[in-house]
C-alpha cells in the first residue's frame, strides 16, 4: 500500500492539537506519515507536542478482557495506545514565525508519501478519509480527490454540512473555490507544478487552481469526511484573523476572475477547432 503524508501546520493552536493528530492517527488507511510544522507558535504548542511523542512512544490502555472465577477477578488486557504500525510522526519546528504557506512547503518537502494532503490544526478527519480519498484517486486514476465537510463550532456542534459540487473546472473555480478543504493528491502535482505561493493568503486556492489549470484531473467523493471548525473572533489566528481573512476573499476574487478567464479562452479555442 502506497504511504500517504498528512501535513500539519500550526501556529498557536495548541488547544485543539492534540484532537487533530488523533484524528490522522487513527485513520483505517494503513500506512500514514504525520508531518507537523510548529511555525514558531507562542502558546503551548511546543509543549503540546513533545507530550504528544511522548504518549505514542511510550502510552498504555487497556480494557475488560476475561472474568477469572477462580481468583474472582476481571483480567485486563493492556496494549500501546497508538498502535505504531504503518505509522510514523515527524515534528518540525520554524525558529520564527514564516506564515501558513511556508510552514506548508516545510511539511510537503519533508513528506515521502506518494499521496498527500494538509489538515489545518483545529479540524479534524474521519476515520475512512484517507482511504476513501486514495480509492477514488486510484479508481478514476485522478490526480486529486476532494470530499464534503461539516462546519463545526468551538464545542464540536456541526453548524451546517458543506456539500461541494461534482467536477468541473467551473464548479470548482468559476463560481467560487469549491473544491480544496477536505483533500488528497498526488505529491508528484508538487513536483510537476510547484508549491504554495507566499503571495497568497489563498495559498491553496492558488496552488489548485494552477494544478487544475495544467491539466490534472480531479474527482469528487460525496461524503462528509472532515470536520472543519469555525471560531468566534477571539479564537481566530494566522490566515483566519480579521486582516488576513479580509486579504483572503481579495485574492479568492482574483483568482475566481483568473479562471473564469481561462475557461472562456478555453471556451474560444474549442469554438475555433469545432
Amino acid at each position: 500500500m502506497e504511504k500517504v503524508s498528512v501535513v500539519v501546520a500550526t501556529y498557536n493552536q495548541a488547544r485543539y492539537l492534540p484532537t487533530c493528530l488523533d484524528s490522522i492517527w487513527f485513520q483505517d488507511y494503513p500506512d500514514v506519515e504525520i508531518v507537523v510544522v510548529n511555525d514558531a507558535s507562542t502558546d503551548a504548542t511546543r509543549e503540546v507536542l513533545r507530550q504528544y511523542a511522548a504518549a505514542v512512544d511510550d502510552e498504555r490502555t487497556s480494557y475488560a478482557a476475561n472474568y477469572d472465577a477462580a481468583a474472582n477477578v476481571v483480567e485486563r488486557q493492556w496494549h500501546p495506545r497508538y498502535p505504531r504500525q504503518g505509522r510514523s510522526l515527524v515534528l518540525l519546528e520554524h525558529d520564527r514565525n514564516q506564515g501558513l504557506s511556508l510552514a506548508l512547503n516545510t511539511g510537503f518537502r519533508a513528506a515521502t508519501g506518494t499521496f498527500c494532503t494538509f489538515i489545518a490544526s483545529d479540524d479534524m478527519l474521519f476515520p475512512t478519509m484517507v482511504s476513501d480519498l486514495q480509492g477514488a484517486l486510484q479508481e478514476n486514476n485522478a490526480d486529486f480527490a476532494y470530499a464534503d465537510m461539516h462546519i463545526i463550532d468551538d464545542t464540536n456542534r456541526i453548524l451546517r454540512r458543506f456539500s461541494l459540487p461534482e467536477y468541473t473546472f467551473e464548479n470548482a473555480f468559476c463560481h467560487w473555490y469549491l473544491c480544496g478543504i477536505c483533500k488528497l493528491y498526488r505529491k508528484e502535482l508538487h513536483e510537476k507544478y510547484g508549491y504554495y505561493d507566499p503571495d497568497y493568503v489563498s495559498q491553496d486556492h492558488e496552488l489548485f487552481l494552477r494544478f487544475a489549470v495544467a491539466g490534472a484531473t480531479f474527482v469528487h467523493v460525496p461524503k462528509v469526511l472532515a470536520n472543519v471548525r469555525i471560531h468566534e473572533k477571539d479564537r481566530k489566528v494566522d490566515n483566519h484573523d480579521p486582516e488576513q481573512e479580509s486579504r483572503q476573499k481579495t485574492d479568492s476574487i482574483k483568482l475566481v476572475q483568473l479562471a473564469r478567464k481561462f475557461a472562456t479562452g478555453m471556451q474560444q479555442q474549442a469554438e475555433r477547432i469545432l
